[in-house]
């Protein structure tokens, strides 16, 4: 608790009051991000200290954006299972394939790590009612963790999402709302909502504590490979927090001296039916165009513009990594390979990045004994309309 500094804006570098309600820098509209005091940490906390703590995201909480603990909330986020996938590798032809599954977490993905650690900090600010546009899995975990922490949840959503996120949402107590339109125009509702009405505004990286939870993810990694990065994740990317989250866990792990320096280089997949980072990357673009009308069966993938996209940019080309995209009909084939190799079943946006694997091993950009992380960021279950149209 002690070990937080301030916030600071990704874009222009101000700095802002850490006791402060913030959601973007009011000087560029760009993101803040939290900045810790590592060179204290550093004397204060061994990663050995770990060993002993509770199997969640709480285990590093000095790491973690809460002044109190009393306002902590946990549904038994985090600590989800690492799988060397020895099966699907053999049919691939690759030893050192691992799949992350988030399927684990409450609400069934990646989510509930963000919301477990930013509704917590709501909660300590004094925050009553939150918002937040999403595709399905952001929905639910703000809802639950709203039902937590006693505060009233208003979710804003697509029509056509799948209903089983609607059914969870209502199911939680949070007031849902159905736009006509992308996850951009739910953005426009929402945010225009909570302007009028006070509410705090959830939305992807226009707050600045959802990434410190996703960024457990890359914690985890280092944690569970014993303090031994891989050599490439493959990450399915929309609004990219989880992307941007692990860089940042990285570089605050080499600086408290956890890893070493050689980091991994990240792969973010779009699908090519909404590619703004990957057509934005190829041209060698600081920031990415939005993308006219986003079409794709992984939901989470269909986000035609991202406020981070300068991050997730500059994420991809630090790490020499690279970003592609998988077409639907590929997502559905490795959905099926890794079902029925490895036991789990993915959600579409995990499958994508089995897809973006076999494609880069083809072209040898992944090397032979390099070790690969897989992210499944959330359960299959809620994507079960995909199989009524597969013969």
């Amino acid at each position: 608790m002690e070990f937080i500094s301030h916030l600071q804006c990704a874009q222009c570098g101000k700095k802002a009051n850490y006791d402060t309600v913030w959601n973007t820098c009011p000087a560029c509209s760009k993101p803040f991000v939290v900045i810790y005091d590592l060179k204290k940490l550093k004397k204060s906390i061994k990663k050995d200290d770990l060993k002993t703590r509770e199997p969640t995201i709480w285990r590093y909480h000095e790491l973690l954006p809460l002044l109190d603990p009393a306002h902590r909330l946990c549904l038994g986020e985090g600590w989800t299972p690492l799988y060397h996938a020895r099966r699907l590798g053999q049919t691939l032809g690759h030893t050192e394939l691992y799949i992350k599954d988030e399927s684990s977490n409450p609400t069934g993905s990646f989510k509930a790590r963000g919301m477990a650690v930013a509704v917590s900090r709501a909660k300590e600010l004094g925050i009553k009612h939150v918002s937040v546009p999403s595709l399905g899995n952001a929905a639910t975990a703000l809802s639950a963790y709203a039902a937590l922490a006693g505060m009233k949840a208003y979710v804003f959503m697509p029509k056509d999402v799948p209903k089983s996120f609607i059914m969870q949402c209502v199911a939680y107590g949070a007031k849902v709302e159905l736009v006509d339109g992308t996850i951009t125009d739910c953005g426009r509702v929402a945010e225009q909502q909570a302007r009028d009405s006070g509410r705090f505004d959830m939305s992807t990286l226009k707050e600045p504590y959802r990434i410190e939870g996703k960024k457990t993810m890359g914690f985890e990694i280092a944690e569970q490979m014993n303090w031994e990065l891989p050599d490439v994740v493959v990450y399915p990317t929309g609004g990219g927090t989880g992307l941007i989250g692990m860089w940042k866990a990285f570089e605050e792990m080499e600086n408290l001296g956890w890893v070493k320096a050689k980091k991994p280089r990240m792969v973010a997949v779009q699908s090519d039916g909404c590619a703004p980072i990957v057509r934005a990357f190829t041209e060698n673009k600081e920031t990415a165009e939005p993308w006219l009308k986003p079409q794709t069966i992984a939901d989470g993938l269909r986000v035609p513009s991202a406020i981070a996209d300068f991050m997730i940019l500059h994420t991809i080309r630090e790490s020499k990594g690279i970003a592609l995209t998988v077409t639907d009909s590929e997502i559905m084939e490795c959905l099926q390979l890794i079902s029925t190799t490895q036991g789990i079943f993915p959600c579409p946006e995990g499958a994508a990045t089995l897809a973006a694997f076999r494609r880069l091993r083809e072209q040898n950009w992944i090397k032979d004994k390099e070790k690969v992380v897989l992210f499944n960021t959330a359960s299959g279950l809620n994507y079960l309309h995909l199989w009524f149209k597969t013969p």
